[in-house]
């Protein structure tokens, strides 16, 4: 069974930057409100659905404000076969604003 793929902020944010990976935002709306990260499509844990994740051949790194939840969601779509291959961006959010990378705010 494939295992969630860790990648750090700095080359999850290349690979956007390339075009060769999606962000899928797995926090709740009111958290969005915070913090995003550019381009990241929204896709709530609590209200996740498989059948819009996007099939365009790119990398999908899943994201949360820590890491735990994006991982959850990421490990159960690789268990029940809807992904081959799933990133989790370690740290989340958190993480991510550690390195200084960009945010989108509301």
């Amino acid at each position: 069974m494939p295992e969630m793929i860790e990648v750090d902020p700095k080359t999850a944010k290349e690979w956007l930057d390339l075009g060769e990976a999606i962000f899928i935002d797995v926090r709740e709306a009111q958290e969005l409100e915070e913090v995003r990260i550019p381009g990241a499509l929204h896709n709530p844990m609590s209200a996740f659905d498989p059948e819009a994740l996007p099939d365009e051949g790119k990398k999908i790194v899943f994201v949360c404000a820590m890491g735990m939840r994006s991982m959850q969601v990421g490990q159960y779509l690789l268990n029940t076969e809807k992904l081959s291959e799933a990133y989790n961006l370690t740290g989340g959010t958190s993480g991510w604003a550690q390195l200084g990378l960009p945010f989108e705010h509301e």
